[in-house]
């Protein structure tokens, strides 16, 4: 057999390969496209929300509202505490299977961390929770009050650390009113261990107590990592409190906040809604949902 003969067989032999490798090769990387859902960077893609929306509702039957909200379109939970527990009476693992059938994530819950924290703490890491939450310290009377605060979440932080878990505080207004010559929340954020002591910014709370929230996320960047996406009616006045209201019918700049947000290190988005515009707190969180997923950061 002659050199160009073989050299012919060769290079028919390497195609004859290649026209069985590559159309496969093709099919594989075409499914691959399909199965890869686009992650849009201007859009939140992922979302949950705080079942204290739904309180009244998830008290009476919790399993039936989470299939409600994960019916709407939420991928993660943030959870609360009342006499049920954290866990509704449900074992920490049975509550996360349920969640996780539903293709939620339970991803953090408020809790009160004056009882049995170190518990709390152990059975939200055994099952992947990401956080707890402090939701409610109330003012203080004296710097003293604001300083045993900050030892408090100290505490926690560290407890959350060695448990495989996050702590993080749930602002309020108050928070963010002056209180004999400083502001309540830098002195919390500048006493506390940045590593173990993470932040939920309340959106409504910080507008609603005369603060920019834009400005404190820059101010402390990545200390933010979850918030609370609640609404505040246009016309209310500055000192009224119990003002929220369907997602994207009220005054806050959800858009160019949440932009801010997720530039300076926040991961989770969880609507919240204290006071409705319909008949049911149900029908409130499907219109929330319909918001954030063709709400365009800007």
């Amino acid at each position: 057999m002659d050199k160009n003969r073989r050299k012919f067989i060769k290079i028919s032999g390497a195609l004859a390969l290649g026209t069985a490798v590559f159309p496969q090769i093709a099919c594989t990387a075409k499914k691959s496209m399909v199965d890869t859902p686009v992650m849009d960077p201007n859009k939140l893609n992922k979302f949950g929300i705080q079942l204290w929306t739904l309180k009244d509702d998830f008290q009476k039957d919790p399993k039936a509202v989470l299939s409600k909200v994960a019916s709407y379109g939420y991928k993660q939970i943030e959870g609360f505490e009342m006499d049920q527990g954290l866990f509704w009476g449900m074992t920490p693992k049975d509550y996360q299977s349920y969640v996780q059938d539903l293709g939620m994530k339970l991803v953090a819950s408020h809790c009160n961390i004056n009882e049995d924290f170190q518990l709390k703490a152990d059975q939200a890491a055994s099952i992947g929770m990401d956080y707890l939450i402090c939701p409610w310290v109330g003012p203080q009377k004296s710097m003293d009050g604001w300083k045993t605060v900050t030892d408090k979440f100290n505490e926690c932080g560290e407890i959350c650390r060695k448990a495989g878990i996050k702590f993080a505080y749930h602002n309020h207004a108050y928070t963010f009113k002056a209180f004999t010559g400083m502001i309540p929340h830098d002195f919390i954020m500048e006493n506390t261990d940045p590593d173990n002591v993470l932040h939920e910014m309340d959106i409504y709370w910080v507008v609603t107590g005369g603060a920019d929230p834009i400005e404190y996320l820059k101010k402390y960047s990545g200390r933010f990592r979850l918030c609370h996406v609640k609404d505040r009616l246009k016309d209310a006045p500055d000192d009224e409190r119990t003002a929220s209201c369907n997602l994207g019918t009220g005054k806050i700049d959800f858009a160019t906040i949440l932009k801010a947000a997720r530039e300076n290190g926040m991961e989770y988005f969880f609507m919240e809604q204290e006071r409705y515009d319909t008949d049911s707190p149900l029908e409130s969180a499907r219109i929330g949902a319909d918001y954030l997923k063709n709400l365009v950061l800007t």
